[in-house]
């Protein structure tokens, strides 16, 4: 083999190496992308201390839209991604529906506002996991098991939050302690 042989079988693995990593990262970036939406809408809820409902809502809805476009391409014939199409609407009304029942009047007078938006991000963990169940997609199952983990760390954190800061002042203030030292040794 020659060097100019060589060299084009090299740049032809060098450009289907990066067009794999490229296709890896499409292949995962709406899941990434509903990772931060809902990460963004525990974080705003706990701050703003109001249950976002339609944002969640919509987060659902998103959610069953990568369903259906990550799946797409698995299916070639129209029956199959018509039945697709059928199956996650359906799963996705019933998440919704799900979701409305939480937000009726009578069950909000027992839940506090934090509540209910953690109930609402772990109806939409139960929604992605069994989507992901569904479609067999890991994809799809680990995202639902990562938003149900983060109902309880949530509330780890906001319970934890006073020791937290306690324990970083007890960090900052030895550190200015031992800086201080050293400046005068």
């Amino acid at each position: 083999m020659s060097d100019e042989q060589f060299s084009e079988n090299r740049n032809e693995d060098d450009i289907r190496g990066n067009r794999g990593t490229t296709t890896l990262w499409r292949r995962h970036v709406p899941y990434l992308l509903i990772l931060l939406l809902a990460l963004a809408g525990v974080a705003y809820s706990n701050v703003s201390q109001n249950p976002l409902a339609g944002y969640w809502e919509l987060v659902a809805m998103i959610t069953g839209g990568v369903c259906i476009f990550t799946e797409w391409d698995k299916n070639e014939d129209k029956q199959a991604r018509v039945r697709l199409i059928w199956t996650q609407a359906v799963h996705w009304v019933a998440v919704l529906v799900a979701m409305n029942i939480m937000l009726l009047a009578g069950v909000q007078q027992l839940l506090p506002a934090p509540a209910t938006s953690l109930v609402l991000l772990m109806l939409l963990a139960l929604g992605s996991f069994l989507a992901g169940l569904n479609l067999a997609s890991l994809e799809l199952c680990f995202l639902g098991l990562v938003l149900a983990l983060a109902v309880p760390t949530v509330s780890w954190v906001k319970q934890s939050m006073l020791f937290i800061i306690l324990g970083a002042a007890l960090v900052v203030g030895i550190g200015m302690t031992f800086w201080s030292s050293r400046k005068e040794s």
